[in-house]
């Protein structure tokens, strides 16, 4: 019999291949990778999969929603009107909308923070404006899970749970559009490999550490036949490290003829802190965040921090800031809003430290830019009586005068200029 199948005479039937059903020499059976791992009892694990739920469970991905979602929730918000002596705030109910409590519920902070969760983690943040006849009543949060986006002609309508509302009534800020207008892209979804990443480096150094430092471990020598009895002294091996480890041991004994060695790199070798350490770069980088703001502070030092927190509010806070007031704008005033609008303040963000501080506010003073009292209010200060006026400094004059300045000072004759050469003086004094 040829071990083969071909080359036998032509008049013998063809011989039956053998068939060994508890062996992976068994032809029927095919020798992949999880087929092989399986038979000896190690079931091969793929990257975990990423949800939302799970992504949050990373600290890098945790600390850039929470951080951006409570920084933006912050900002104060205010609606006002343009007026011939600049912008006036607005009050009665739009005040209380836009800058207290939105709906019933929830203050700003709370619906804000909320809604950039959604957007920061799923994608989208999408809230329904209450309208009644006598202008807008409320603004309440929409879980972006229920909600399904379809256009109708040339007109966008959101179904939730059932019920239809057009875009004029609905506040949506995505994360990314894709290119049909309509669906998004989500950071949690498009980072998706880099946070299974972290996830497993967290998994396998819990477990690592969890098993008491031992990596997994290759038994060598003369293995028993059979797939059970494979089993059997795997277990057996399981057994005696688990017993070596309650025992405070750190000798076991092997029987003679075997030999354990560790299956891949520990930790170290592994570079698992730098591994862990460049996931938190890759997340920040999925949310343009700078590091530092991840409680990374690798190459952070005192200079350059300050710096990044000037690059958050101008590159990040800054542009989600005005995807939000643009939305407001529109959907609360409409496109011929008039001298309406939305704003939020970004002083708050860029104070500094208190000697910078309080330079830049006495050099707006002295500038002319800032009344006092406003400088005061920036401070969270009470006003002063004759604080409500302009002030400039006087010393700074343009060229041209200060010729007419010495002559006031001198009764309109110039002084001839001073001579620094003493021995010259002596000379004239003495003739």
């Amino acid at each position: 019999m040829n071990i083969f199948g071909f080359g036998g005479r032509k008049s013998d039937p063809p011989a039956a291949p053998e068939q060994r059903a508890a062996t992976i020499e068994n032809p029927t059976v095919p020798v992949s990778a999880e087929n092989f791992l399986s038979f000896f009892g190690v079931n091969g694990n793929n990257l975990p999969s990423v949800t939302i739920d799970s992504a949050l469970t990373v600290p890098a991905v945790w600390a850039a929603v929470s951080f951006l979602s409570r920084t933006l929730a912050t900002l104060p918000l205010h609606a006002y009107r343009k007026t011939d002596d600049g912008p006036k705030r607005l009050t009665g109910k739009m005040d209380l909308v836009v800058h207290g409590a939105p709906n019933e519920g929830m203050d700003s902070f709370k619906f804000r923070q909320y809604f950039w969760q959604q957007v920061f983690t799923g994608g989208r943040g999408l809230a329904w404006i209450e309208r009644t006849p006598q202008g807008v009543e409320a603004i309440w949060p929409i879980d972006p899970t229920n909600a399904t986006i379809k256009r109708t002609g040339m007109r966008t309508v959101y179904q939730v749970d059932g019920k239809e509302y057009p875009a004029a009534d609905v506040i949506d800020v995505p994360f990314m559009l894709k290119p049909n207008g309509l669906n998004h892209y989500g950071p949690i979804v498009s980072a998706t490999k880099a946070i299974q990443l972290a996830l497993a480096m967290n998994d396998y150094a819990s477990n690592f550490f969890a098993g008491g430092g031992v990596p997994p471990l290759a038994l060598v020598g003369p293995l028993p036949a059979g797939a059970d009895a494979i089993k059997r002294a795997q277990a057996d091996i399981k057994r005696a490290i688990d017993a070596a480890k309650g025992n405070s041991e750190q000798v076991f004994p092997i029987p003679a003829g075997y030999e354990l060695k560790p299956v891949g790199f520990d930790p170290d070798k592994g570079q698992m802190t730098e591994a862990r350490r460049f996931q938190i770069e890759e997340i920040a980088r999925t949310y343009q965040l700078p590091p530092v703001f991840l409680q990374d502070l690798t190459h952070g030092t005192y200079s350059n921090t300050e710096q990044q927190g000037t690059i958050l509010v101008k590159h990040l806070v800054g542009q989600w800031a005005q995807a939000f007031e643009g939305e407001l704008n529109l959907k609360l005033f409409g496109r011929t809003s008039g001298n309406r609008y939305v704003e939020h303040n970004l002083d708050g963000l860029m104070r500094g430290d208190l000697v910078a501080r309080m330079g830049a506010l006495s050099q707006a003073v002295q500038s002319a830019i800032l009344e006092p009292n406003e400088a005061r209010a920036l401070e969270n200060r009470p006003a002063r009586p004759h604080g409500s006026q302009l002030f400039i400094q006087g010393g700074t004059v343009p060229l041209a005068m200060q010729q007419k300045a010495a002559e006031v000072d001198t009764g309109g004759v110039v002084p001839p200029p001073d001579n620094d050469n003493d021995e010259d003086n002596e000379a004239d004094a003495a003739s």
